[in-house]
């Protein structure tokens, strides 16, 4: 939006109308306030505008302008006041129609039920009223409305919290914010596309509005294409899933349809919110919906992003998946929009992690993506999964070994421990599992299994690994030790991203004393 704000500095009328767009609820919220009048809040509104297209040239700072328009919709306001004197009007509803597939009962029922949350929001303070308009009625995030308000994020919090409070004890309803979703999931709805059943299942117990998307994927791992969803690629994408994860190709097959189902609806709402975090299983998934988004027309569908990497209080952040419910509940709100320079970033990132060549993404982290602020040092990450120039081994392979060195043993104390010490890739148990079964395997292996034959596959049941160890095998201390090359020794069938490496002597390496791919 800051853009867009620059843009009509210079006297862009198209870009002065996505800022009339993004702004109007907002201005329209705090006129009625004023008014008491939908009809004159609206002139306030367009006459606010007008005067701000107007002056816009005498804004110093394009950050000031949420607060510099609100000043003049005020202004307006006391304006139109002092030209006529109007009675005040009751709070009207604000609701679109209702579908016509309701049946009478669902009319009346839904018409009574928005009376009484009507009536109890015009029972609020001004200050509750404009939050709990602007945030649960026209969607926008804690932070936009903060700035509008020239207010503080966490006062607004306090104001939404005081005023969740104040409803529930006025309607009849167990859960307040269900009465908000209930009554308006056909226009004012949000999509939240987070990356796990762990985050969904903790924003569906009331931390946020609208709907939940677990986007089920991994594309940190196995053959990844431009586009995912064509269906020969799937087919090659699911039978990897299954042949090393042991995801049934059918079940995977499943899962991917009806995710991008949901997706291609997203015109439906009014805003889409991604929630990930800055490892590179999460960074991959960003940038495949930001490339995805990138070749849509989006209308007036807002996209925000809520990413972190790390969070207070917490020494080693692995993930939104650790946070507790309340902890979670105070990122809600906090996203920011999503502009083109993200959407550039993200399409740029995926088509170069898709590459079958690893030099373009290389190459593309030598340039500035800081739009995403994770997804250099997450890329990065997954260059160093590639082979060695040293031994033929990728980080995880080697950090393995080393740990076994040191006296780890355990599959599970190896996994904890090399996931903590390699966060960055965000890798998951399956995932580790099949590292681990690749390193055991005949006829040259770098580990000895004792106590168990295998590792744990989708649908396995857990193994308890109580009294399994791992160990090297004399290649594993050789190849650790710098004396032998294992991919020249094995040979390699492996897929990193859009490249797929083959034989003895694949064409790509990692030098990770020059940090490069050569």
């Amino acid at each position: 939006m800051l853009q867009y704000i620059e843009e009509a500095k210079q006297g862009d009328r198209q870009a002065f109308e996505q800022i009339v767009r993004h702004f109007t609820p907002m201005a329209n919220a705090v006129a009625f306030e004023k008014l008491r009048d939908y009809q004159l809040a609206e002139d306030a509104v367009q006459e606010a505008f007008t005067e701000a297209f107007l002056h816009l040239n005498k804004l110093r700072a394009v950050e000031a302008f949420p607060g510099w328009f609100k000043a003049i919709v005020v202004r307006q306001c006391y304006r139109i006041l002092r030209r006529k004197q109007h009675p005040a009007l009751p709070y009207d509803e604000a609701a679109q129609a209702t579908e016509s597939s309701f049946s009478v009962a669902d009319i009346i029922e839904k018409k009574e039920a928005r009376r009484l949350l009507h009536e109890s929001i015009a029972a609020l303070t001004s200050n509750m009223r404009i939050a709990v308009q602007l945030y649960y009625f026209q969607g926008y995030s804690l932070q936009e409305i903060a700035d509008f308000l020239g207010t503080s994020v966490p006062v607004l919090k306090k104001r939404l919290f005081d005023a969740r409070r104040k409803l529930k004890g006025a309607l009849p309803v167990a859960d307040v914010l269900s009465v908000f979703n209930h009554l308006y999931e056909g226009g004012k709805g949000v999509l939240h596309i987070v990356n796990g059943d762990v985050v969904g299942e903790k924003l569906r117990q009331g931390i946020v509005k609208g709907d939940v998307l677990v986007w089920r994927e991994v594309y940190s791992h196995g053959p990844v294409f431009l586009e995912p969803g064509e269906q020969n690629n799937r087919l090659v994408r699911a039978h990897y899933l299954e042949q090393t994860m042991g995801i049934p190709q059918k079940e995977f097959i499943q899962i991917s349809k009806e995710q991008e189902k949901i997706l291609a609806d997203f015109h439906k709402y009014d805003e889409v919110v991604l929630w990930f975090e800055h490892d590179l299983f999460d960074q991959t998934m960003l940038c495949y919906l930001l490339h995805w988004f990138s070749k849509q027309k989006k209308g007036s569908t807002k996209l925000s992003l809520l990413c972190i990497g790390e969070y207070p209080g917490i020494e080693l952040f692995r993930g939104l998946g650790q946070l507790s419910v309340e902890q979670m509940e105070t990122l809600s709100g906090t996203w920011k929009l999503i502009g083109d320079k993200e959407l550039k970033v993200g399409q740029e990132l995926w088509e170069a992690y898709v590459s079958p060549n690893p030099e373009s993404l290389q190459q593309l982290l030598t340039k500035d993506t800081s739009a995403l602020p994770f997804a250099h040092d997450a890329f990065i990450a997954h260059l160093s999964r590639f082979p060695s120039t040293s031994n033929g081994l990728g980080i995880v392979e080697q950090m393995t070994l080393e740990m076994i060195h040191a006296g780890m043993n355990s599959p599970y104390g190896l996994f904890k421990n090399v996931g903590d010490k390699l966060h960055i890739l965000g890798m998951g148990d399956l995932q580790y599992w099949h590292i681990l079964r690749q390193m055991a395997q005949r006829p040259y292996p770098l580990l000895q299994t004792h106590g168990f034959n295998d590792f744990p596959g989708y649908n396995d049941p857990v193994m308890p690994f109580k009294d399994c160890e791992l160990a090297l095998t004399e290649l594993g201390k050789s190849v650790l030790a710098g004396n032998e090359d294992w991919v020249q020794k094995k040979g390699i069938d492996e897929w990193y991203g859009g490249v797929h490496l083959q034989g003895s002597t694949p064409r790509w390496r990692w030098n990770s004393s020059s940090q490069t791919i050569q």
